[in-house]
This record gives structure tokens, sequence and C-alpha cells, in this order.
């Protein structure tokens, strides 16, 4: 496949960018700045542009077979880029006849697992309360997918950590998985490509988590 990243030089994008390179896919990472990419290789196009600009990202996104997005607020002050850019995003793809898109969200942001024990729920409330003005934009940026044309799923991981790539974790369409509470950058990444290729999970939420 020929994909497109956006938030290519994030700790995701750039997860997403290296391993879909060692599978042997093209990649286009749109970043602001290309210094800040630290990968390389011979099926990479680096796409410099801003993404409030639609048409640079209906360029970046054109002829390409699915689009996958590490976008997201990096502090609560942030808060709400991450709905305006994927409505940029979303309108790019739409306009070049590009359906397919995979997303990162946060597992707060969608329902919690069935069998939730008291600690879960309780870390869940604070992390939430925290953090609400972050999983608000998610929130809105799921909005914007649902109502889009496109060929969408949103991945939900909770707590994030910098570990290699696993490929052992467990996914839950339409849930999140029982006391997963922890999962690695480089296995989202990973869940987030095998997804691209997978018809069951179109327009659902995945929750991810060891």
């Amino acid at each position: 496949m020929h994909l497109t990243v956006f938030g290519a030089t994030g700790g995701i994008g750039q997860e997403i960018v290296r391993q879909a390179l060692d599978s042997g896919h093209g990649v286009t990472a749109v970043v602001r700045d290309p210094a800040r990419l630290a990968v390389t290789g011979e099926r990479l196009e680096v796409f410099r542009a801003d993404l409030t600009d639609p048409e640079a990202v209906r360029a970046a996104v054109a002829s390409r077979d699915a689009v996958l997005s590490g976008l997201g607020a990096r502090t609560r002050k942030e808060a709400g880029v991450t709905a305006r850019l994927t409505r940029t995003v979303l309108g790019a793809m739409e306009s070049e006849g590009v359906r397919r898109i995979v997303v990162v969200s946060a597992g707060p942001v969608g329902p919690a697992p069935a069998a939730e024990g008291p600690v879960d729920r309780t870390a869940r409330r604070i992390v939430t309360a925290l953090l609400k003005d972050v999983y608000a934009d998610l929130g809105a940026m799921e909005a914007e997918l649902a109502r889009s044309a496109t060929d969408w799923t949103v991945v939900r991981p909770p707590r994030l950590q910098n570990k290699p790539v696993t490929g052992v974790y467990r996914t839950v369409v339409g849930g999140f998985p029982a006391k997963g509470r922890f999962i690695g950058r480089a296995d989202v990444a990973h869940a987030m490509l095998a997804m691209a290729g997978d018809p069951g999970v179109v327009k659902q939420g995945v929750g991810v988590a060891y």
C-alpha cells in the first residue's frame, strides 16, 4: 500500500512510518519540520505542509490507499487542535476520493470495559477529570469521523509507554480490554497498520492494550 501519515514526527507517528517502511509500504510523511523526522527510507516521501492549508493536505492524500493519523494535543493548552486538523484531513480525503483512515484517540474517550474493577474505574475518572479538555477534543475528532463519508477506524489506547514493538496486545472492537492499563507507542502503531487493511474494523472504535 501507499500510505499517508499525519503527525509523523510524534511518538506514534514515527513508529507508523518506520514500521510501514519495514513492511514494504510506500509512505508519505506529512510534517511541518522535516528535521524532526528521524526515519529514512527509499520508499519514504517527506511532504512538508501546513495542515491548516486544505489544498496542501489534498496533495498529500491524493491517490493514496489509506491515511493513518497520529495527530493529538500534547498539552491541555493545545486542546482543540486534533478535531480541527482532522476535519481538514477528512475534507481533503473526500475531495480526492480517498476513503480509508485510521486514527489514534484514547481509551477514556470510548466505553469502559464491561468488567471494570473499582481501582480502574476510579483511575479512569481521575484521568478523565485531569485531561477533560484533551479528551473533549478527541471526542470531537471522533464525531467528525462519524459524520464523514470515509471508512474510518479509531484506535483507543490507555497510558502510553516507550517500548519496542512486541505485536502482543489485546484488542476489543467497540470496547476496551479489561485491566488494560498500558501499551507501548510502537505497539499502537503496529495495531494501526494491521487495522488499515482489516475491513472488520471499519467505522468502529477499537480498544487496544496489554
